[in-house]
């Protein structure tokens, strides 16, 4: 293979030696191996089709409703313990605050849910005596029938109460020592919650959903209400790729989102090399309908599902995520 090189330009003291003449050209002859270790391929030249794109400035950030969430407290009553400090890495179900209850709501809860089977087991009980009576007409019908209508009454109002202390953060282990037993919960640990929604027996808690724990509002010996935020998780699982682009490109992304164009994605500082390759399509969800004051853009959202790998220090687990909230990205979307 032969290679053509133009030779260096004549200087001034050499055109003034020499007027006429021609440049030269110098060949440079390249071996098969030369060719080889250089990896030049030669092909024919032909027309093709391409995507003009533009390229828009973006940032990794939490999915509103998705990323974080809130633990707060289930009842009135004093923080005893921190089962879990920001960094800790939790699963489903998992402690993260102790409380120790003194919400005479709760304790009325507990009470009636005790009251309410005793009086089951009584009025199970006078049917059993007197259903055969009823039979042959020892005693009147009606009064049997305002037994069981009085036992029906009782176990809605167990079922009732069974179904407040569960949302009130109690185990069902701990409402069925309530409801047999008479023992009251006076102490409570608020766990971490699964990645459904809480408040039926039915649903499993078993279910492998990590959280990382974020923020720590309280600290022992803090009196809460219910409802007071006790501590913020976050699971970045599923975040947003969000763009910021300016009010004469909204056209074209409208485009881009309507027809679910695939969109390239370059993010900052990412180290590819010791992560699993990024198997998924990147498309516009939706783009805001409103514009930021200041910058003078509006946002469009593309879904990212992140990957994560844990690693153990001290008996403990930490959590690491490829992308983070913050992380800087350039967003090519093609336009035609």
């Amino acid at each position: 293979m032969a290679v053509t090189v133009p030779a260096a330009a004549p200087t001034d003291e050499a055109n003034s030696e020499t007027s006429t003449g021609s440049d030269e050209l110098e060949i440079l002859e390249l071996s098969a191996r030369a060719r080889k270790n250089l990896k030049l391929r030669s092909k024919a030249a032909r027309p093709t089709d391409y995507w003009r794109k533009i390229t828009i400035p973006g940032m990794v950030q939490d999915r509103p409703g998705v990323s974080d969430r809130g633990v707060v407290s289930p009842a009135v009553g004093i923080v005893t313990q921190i089962k879990a400090f920001p960094g800790d890495t939790l699963r489903a179900g998992e402690p993260v605050v102790g409380l120790r209850l003194f919400s005479e709501y709760l304790q009325n809860s507990q009470a009636q849910l005790f009251k309410a089977d005793q009086e089951t087991d009584i009025i199970q009980e006078r049917i059993g005596r007197i259903a055969s009576l009823a039979r042959v007409g020892g005693v009147s019908k009606a009064e049997l029938t305002a037994l069981r209508a009085e036992l029906t009454r009782q176990e809605i109002l167990i079922r009732t109460a069974r179904q407040d202390l569960l949302t009130r953060g109690l185990r069902p282990e701990q409402i069925e020592k309530v409801q047999k037993e008479g023992t009251f919960v006076s102490t409570i640990e608020v766990t971490a919650p699964t990645s459904r929604l809480q408040g039926s027996e039915s649903q499993d808690d078993s279910e492998d959903f990590a959280y990382e724990v974020q923020d720590l509002p309280v600290e022992v010996g803090q009196q809460v209400q219910a409802g007071q935020l006790l501590a913020r998780l976050a699971n970045h699982r599923e975040l947003y790729v969000v763009g910021h682009a300016f009010k004469s490109e909204a056209d074209l992304l409208e485009e881009a989102a309507r027809v679910s164009r695939p969109i390239d994605v370059q993010f900052a500082d990412d180290n590819a090399d010791v992560w699993s390759p990024l198997d998924q399509s990147f498309q516009i969800r939706h783009l805001s309908n409103s514009i930021d004051v200041e910058s003078r853009t509006f946002d469009f959202f593309v879904p990212l599902e992140n990957q994560s790998r844990n690693y153990e220090k001290n008996g403990e687990t930490f959590l690491v995520w490829r992308f983070r909230p913050g992380q800087r990205v350039r967003i090519h979307v093609p336009l035609e």
